[in-house]
């Protein structure tokens, strides 16, 4: 059901070797761009009415407009059932709890008297996110979109989900239902790249966005990509990721219960496991297999992705190896179930979000652990972070000189501005001196 990769008895390699012994899922945005290039300008010459034809060609929906009605939110909500209401309300409780601890503060440096600069954070002003549907529905993408760039203080925040032939062309009512509890009352029945270039161009119902967030398929990272400096993304999601770093203390249940958790979330879904203990590989395949037949999406999903090129048990030497290699494999979430757990997680650098230990599975963080799901992907979390209030925020720094402030340093820009061959730059010193710039 899954693969090994075997490690032990040889010194790991460094760098880029390590990371390409390790299981990926094969991901080409590069081959998708050339196919969302001719939507997204279609959609940039026709607006609307390209959204409503990729609607009835992708979806299987006739629209008559984009935008979701008022009255449809309301009714979403309206019927939500009870228990889920209460459920995405303390996630949406626990989010914003964590998120607004994030905003930063305006700070002031004196950096000589009588010169400052200071650092000021000021919130975009329009962002456009996305909630997938296709295979399942995520309300929870919802909260850990909205949240923060609502505690970053985004002013205008709209949100696109792909429309539903099942719920009248509208997105999926739970989507729906989410926004209204978060108070997002712009929404639009729009999926894929298209909708990722409505909110890069604007429509005749959609103002343009300065930034486009949220997980999707491959032609919503395209997209991301091709709009990539007209526009903010916050990262070009892949296919999800779980990786455990495991030792003979860890439950084989657990470990392989948290495994299928994100399998059964696409065929491409990665699923490793990397452990010292052999015996624990051995106990967690048995354990797949009873727990794989007991649950939904099997042949569609949960086998595919455990027996695909991008899951395996890797076998290495012991525990320094082990963090070797999920620093190398940079997943997007880890789980560390070791001894000394919150230790070992502590010596990790790359990864999207850290589990410590047996009680915190990926599955608490995917909706009510208060901590973001919206991570970096394919090793990316070896240099980007997940989204976060600071996601949606701009540092701004102010410079404050006084004339004897700029007295002091001017002769040292003159300088510089001679050595790097740009007189016109040292000029607008010499300009406020009477062209006899102090110190010269």
């Amino acid at each position: 059901m899954i693969s090994r990769i075997d490690l032990r008895g040889n010194a790991l390699p460094e760098g880029g070797a390590l990371r390409d012994l390790l299981p990926r899922a094969e991901f080409d945005v590069e081959a998708a761009l050339e196919k969302v290039r001719p939507i997204c300008e279609d959609v940039h010459h026709r607006g609307t009415a390209a959204l409503i034809e990729y609607a009835e060609k992708f979806d299987g929906v006739t629209l008559e407009r984009i935008r979701v009605p008022a009255e449809a939110l309301a009714e979403a909500l309206e019927k939500l059932d009870p228990q889920v209401k209460a459920a995405l309300e303390e996630s949406i409780r626990r989010a914003r709890t964590v998120h607004r601890a994030q905003r930063r503060t305006e700070h002031t440096t004196q950096v000589v008297p009588g010169g400052t600069v200071t650092e000021k954070w000021v919130p975009v002003e329009r962002v456009g996110l996305y909630a997938p549907g296709g295979r399942s529905v995520y309300p929870s993408s919802v909260v850990m979109n909205v949240v923060p760039a609502q505690e970053a203080g985004v002013e205008s925040i709209a949100l696109a989900s792909p429309p539903q032939k099942e719920f009248g062309g509208l997105p999926h009512p739970t989507i729906l239902a989410a926004c209204a509890l978060l108070g997002v009352d712009e929404v639009y029945a729009a999926g894929g790249a298209q909708a990722v270039a409505m909110f890069a161009y604007g429509t005749e119902e959609c103002a343009p966005a300065n930034m486009v967030t949220g997980p999707g398929n491959i032609w919503v990272a395209a997209a991301k990509r091709y709009f990539t400096g007209r526009i903010g993304i916050d990262t070009e999601a892949g296919p999800t990721e779980i990786a455990v770093l495991a030792d003979e203390t860890a439950d084989p249940a657990h470990v392989a219960a948290d495994l299928i958790s994100q399998a059964e979330h696409d065929p491409m879904a990665a699923a490793v496991l990397v452990t010292d203990c052999a015996a624990l590989a051995d106990a967690v395949e048995r354990e797949l297999e009873p727990q794989v037949a007991a649950t939904k999406h099997v042949e569609d999903r949960i086998k595919p992705a455990l027996a695909g090129r991008q899951s395996a048990i890797v076998l290495v030497d012991g525990l320094e190896q082990g963090l070797k290699v999920v620093d190398a494999y940079g997943a997007e979430h880890l789980e560390i179930q070791t001894a000394d757990a919150a230790a070992v997680a502590g010596r990790v650098r790359n990864a999207g979000a850290i589990f410590v230990g047996p009680w915190s599975p990926v599955s608490l963080g995917d909706y009510c652990a208060g901590s973001n799901h919206v991570l970096p992907t394919g090793g990316c979390a070896c240099h980007s972070s997940g989204l976060s209030v600071q996601s949606f925020l701009k540092g701004i720094h102010i410079v404050d000189y006084s004339r004897d402030a700029l007295a002091e340093v001017a002769h040292h820009v003159v300088t510089l501005a001679e050595a790097e061959d740009l007189p016109a730059h040292g000029a607008a010193l010499k300009a406020r001196f009477g062209w006899k710039v102090p110190g010269q």
